[in-house]
């Protein structure tokens, strides 16, 4: 049987039919990248999961927590020397002495925090030094703080205080005062920068 020649109504048709159908090579094609981006069903999902480990917990995304401050640090030698010596002048100071325990905390912690926001670099927290009959003594520097003769409450208090995370935001460093500033009875407090937290 001989074919019938195209008629020109004939190509518009086929050209057409073209459009709507791809090759079956295409289809194959198509039909794996379809495949490939979808997600496996969920028992299929955690089936996988739990054969590659089993005591694996999927993490919680963990809030942003900002770093703890760094712990004290001792002055630099020349910021020693100079207050050892009492060359220097604190730029605010704060008496405790007298203050109930919980008290004092509440008001060292603010003072430290309201001084830093003005800029101050220095200040003098007195202490007190106790009711110990040999506690009249001026001795002062790093090496003798630490005498038990020397404690009072406070004295005692601040500088555990100053090591927590609450007071080092603020606070870098103390040593105790020079006996123009109240010798055994204070510190001197170093505040950090604005900018250094």
């Amino acid at each position: 049987m001989a074919k019938k020649p195209f008629q020109p109504d004939d190509h518009a048709l086929w050209d057409e039919v073209k459009k709507s159908v791809s090759p079956l090579m295409m289809r194959k094609v198509v039909a794996a990248k379809r495949k490939h981006h979808r997600s496996p069903p969920l028992p299929a999902l955690l089936h996988a999961q739990h054969k590659h480990d089993v005591h694996h917990i999927p993490d919680k995304p963990r809030p942003m927590h900002k770093s703890a401050p760094p712990p004290l640090a001792a002055f630099d030698r020349r910021t020693a020397q100079k207050l050892n010596r009492g060359q220097s002048e604190p730029d605010a100071r704060i008496d405790l002495h007298g203050e109930g325990v919980e008290t004092a905390r509440i008001k060292l912690l603010h003072f430290l925090a309201s001084q830093r926001h003005r800029g101050a670099r220095l200040v003098l927290v007195i202490t007190g030094k106790g009711s110990s009959p040999f506690a009249r003594h001026t001795l002062h520097g790093t090496t003798h703080f630490h005498a038990p003769e020397r404690e009072g409450k406070l004295r005692r208090e601040v500088p555990l205080w100053l090591n927590e995370e609450g007071f080092r935001i603020h606070a870098v460093g103390f040593q105790p005062a020079h006996p123009r500033h109240g010798g055994g009875g204070a510190f001197y407090v170093r505040l950090r920068r604005i900018m250094e937290n």
